[in-house]
C-alpha cells in the first residue's frame, strides 16, 4: 500500500511497514533533529514538514500517524488530548475529513494513559471523529518484547478503515502470555524513577525508554547484572536496538555529530520497529473473516485494552498484549561491552526510593545494589562481556528460550 506517515519522528511506524512491503511516499516532520535523521534513512521520502502547514493530504491508502502523546503521557502534563502537543492530531482529522479520497486505511499510534486519562475523554473524541469520517476501528494495546525486544514498552495502535473490518485484521493472532519470572542470574531493568513518581521494573528487559528526564537530560534506565554483581546503563546504540532500529540509526558523519542527548529524545520518543512491521503484515494479509467474540460496552464503562466499534458502539475483546508469537529475547543480548557502570548518585538515588516504596524486588538485587553504593559504584571484579559489538544488533540478538506461560483464548 502507499503510507503517509505523519509526525514521523525518526522513522520506527515507516519503517516497519517498508519492511512489510508497504511504499513510504510522504512523511510529515517538523522538528529539525528528527528531520535530519529521516533525511538520511529515507533519502527519496519527502517531507511535508509541519502538520498545520499541510493544506491537503496526499493521496494514500494507508495514513500512519503516531501523534505527540506528552499531554497523555503519566509522565507528562496530563493535559488530555486538546492539549498544546497531543492536540495536533486535531490537524490530522480536519485533514481526512476535508479530503475527497479518503485513505481506505488509518493507524494511530499511542500511549496507553489514553484509555484512562480524563475518565478516557480522549479515546472517546478520537474514535467519534474517526467514526464522523466514515470508519470503522479497532485497537490493541501491544507490548513490544512479543517482537523479540527487551523492553517494556506497551503502546496502543488502533486500526480504522473505510472499507474493511479491522477488528478482522487487528484480532486474527489473539497471541499469548509471554511475561518472564525472575530466575536466579536474569538481569533486570529499572529506573530510580518512571513518570514522575514510583520506580521503574522490568525482568530481562527495561521499563519503556523515555526520551529526556525531567531537567531536560539524556536519561537511559539502568540494568542490573547479576552475573557481575553489578549495575550498567545501555549506551545509544543499546538504546536503538531495543527500539528495533539497526545500530547507529541516528549517527551521523563526524562533522554532523549529533549529542547524545538529542539522540536519547529521538530514540525515546520513536515507535518499535517490530511492531509497527508486524501491523504492516496482517494489513497485508487475509482477514480471518470473522470479528472475535466480544462484549459490547455502556458508555459509562471505561476502555479495555483492547476493543472494536462503529456507529457509537464499543465492543470488549480478549487479546493478549503479546501477538507476534516471537521468541523472548534476553537483555544481554542487547548490551554493549561498554556498557558504563551506573553513576553512584543514581544508585543511591534508586536504593531509596526503593527502600520507601512497595515494590518487590528480588533480595539479591537489594544486596548488590547496597553494596554497589557502598563502594561507590566501582567495579567489583564480577565477571566481563568480553562479546565485540557489531554494527547491526540483530547480528546478536538470537531468539532464546521462550517464557510462555499460558494461551489467551
Amino acid at each position: 500500500m502507499r503510507v503517509v506517515g505523519l509526525f514521523a519522528g525518526i522513522g520506527g511506524l515507516e519503517l516497519g511497514l517498508k519492511k512489510a512491503g508497504h511504499r513510504v511516499a510522504a512523511m510529515a516532520e517538523n522538528d529539525p533533529v528528527a528531520s535530519s535523521v529521516l533525511a538520511r534513512r529515507f533519502p527519496d521520502v519527502p517531507n511535508l514538514g509541519d502538520i498545520t502547514r499541510i493544506k491537503k493530504l496526499p493521496e494514500c491508502e494507508l495514513l500512519a500517524c503516531g501523534f505527540p502523546c506528552q499531554d497523555l503521557s503519566p509522565a507528562g502534563g496530563t493535559a488530555g488530548i486538546h492539549g498544546e502537543k497531543s492536540g495536533a492530531v486535531e490537524f490530522v482529522l480536519r485533514l481526512v475529513h476535508a479530503s475527497r479520497r479518503r485513505p481506505k486505511w488509518m493507524l494511530f499510534e499511542n500511549v496507553p494513559f489514553l484509555l484512562s486519562l480524563k475518565g478516557g475523554a480522549g479515546m472517546r473524541f478520537l474514535t467519534q471523529r474517526i467514526e464522523d469520517a466514515g470508519y470503522t476501528w479497532a485497537y490493541r494495546v501491544i507490548d513490544s518484547r512479543a517482537f523479540g525486544l527487551a523492553q517494556r514498552r506497551r503502546r496502543m495502535f488502533l486500526l480504522a478503515s473505510r472499507a474493511e473490518d479491522p477488528a478482522e485484521f487487528l484480532f486474527a493472532d489473539v497471541g499469548v502470555v509471554r511475561e518472564p519470572a525472575w530466575r536466579p542470574g536474569i538481569p533486570c531493568g529499572f529506573y530510580w524513577t518512571e513518570g514522575n513518581r514510583g520506580v521503574g521494573w522490568a525482568v530481562d528487559a527495561t521499563p519503556p525508554l523515555k526520551g529526556t528526564s525531567g531537567v531536560g537530560i539524556a536519561s537511559p534506565p539502568a540494568i542490573w547484572r547479576p552475573q557481575s554483581r553489578d549495575f550498567v546503563t545501555p549506551t545509544i546504540e543499546d538504546a536503538e536496538a531495543l527500539q528495533g532500529f539497526r545500530r547507529g540509526w541516528t549517527a551521523f558523519l563526524r562533522e554532523d555529530k549529533l549529542p547524545e542527548r538529542l539522540r536519547w529524545r529521538l530514540v525515546g520518543n520513536a515507535v518499535s520497529v517490530p511492531a509497527s512491521a508486524w501491523l504492516g503484515r496482517i494489513l497485508t494479509g487475509a482477514s480471518v473473516q470473522r470479528r472475535p467474540d466480544a462484549e459490547e460496552l455502556s458508555a459509562c464503562e471505561p476502555w479495555p485494552v483492547a476493543a472494536y466499534g462503529m456507529r457509537g458502539r464499543r465492543y470488549k475483546v480478549n487479546v493478549s498484549e503479546w501477538p507476534g508469537r516471537k521468541g523472548y529475547v534476553g537483555l544481554s543480548e542487547f548490551l554493549s561491552p561498554d556498557a558504563r557502570l551506573l553513576s553512584p548518585r543514581a544508585a543511591r538515588g534508586f536504593l531509596e526510593r526503593l527502600e520507601r516504596s512497595r515494590l518487590r524486588v528480588p533480595p539479591e538485587f537489594i544486596r548488590d545494589l547496597r553494596a554497589f553504593v557502598a563502594c561507590g559504584g566501582t567495579d567489583r571484579n564480577g565477571p566481563q562481556d568480553k562479546r565485540p559489538d557489531a554494527p547491526n544488533a540483530k547480528s546478536r540478538q538470537r531468539s532464546g528460550a521462550s517464557t510462555t506461560l499460558g494461551t489467551v483464548s
